[in-house]
């Protein structure tokens, strides 16, 4: 069993992170999934990015996911999706943890503040043809992290769905791609 924070995308804990819960527990994990939102919840991009954002704000962002590690087991994993790829990056260069996942966008660690820890391996998860995908930041984090004395697999994906692994998004959703996204990652996790 492996103790997992969890990160939610900026559209808040929606039915894709309850499923990506139950995925998980019935792998014998145990999750902590801070709502780090305020409770907001939504399936539109642009309303979400402009709260996290514009109201919350980067730093309170950072705050509000580093406390949510605060008292959790140093062999801790974190998951991000999305927006919560920054928390879990974040959360992964400040405090000691196992492994990292980072499902729909991957974060360089010279985008961070700190460094990557130095054998804590990673995995990126993207669709080629996510409209939010920073072309070129998951090689620059694989080869970052190599640098850093850490593995980083970069897995790439058909089709344009960010959130291609969350079912309840029918406009994005890729169900051959979300089996083999889970596949990967429970394996990792294991």
């Amino acid at each position: 069993m492996t103790q997992i924070l969890l990160f939610s995308s900026v559209l808040g804990i929606r039915p894709g992170i309850a499923d990506a819960v139950a995925r998980l527990e019935a792998a014998g994990h145990e999750l902590v999934v801070p709502d780090y939102l305020d409770g907001r919840v939504g399936d539109e991009y642009d309303p979400a990015m402009d709260y996290a954002w514009n109201r919350l704000g980067g730093e309170e962002l950072v705050r509000r996911g580093r406390a949510a590690a605060e008292g959790l087991p140093d062999d801790l994993a974190v998951l991000g999706f999305s927006l919560g790829c920054v928390l879990a990056a974040t959360v992964a260069t400040t405090r000691p943890v196992s492994r990292v996942v980072l499902a729909a966008g991957a974060i360089p660690p010279s985008d961070l503040p700190a460094s990557w820890p130095a054998g804590v391996p990673a995995q990126v998860h993207e669709a080629v043809g996510d409209p939010f995908r920073d072309e070129g930041s998951a090689e620059r984090m694989r080869d970052e992290l190599a640098t850093a004395g850490a593995g980083c697999e970069v897995f790439e994906y058909p089709g344009d769905g960010h959130l291609f692994m969350d079912a309840s998004l029918p406009g994005e959703y890729d169900a051959a791609s979300a089996e083999l996204f889970w596949t990967r990652v429970l394996a990792f996790l294991a």
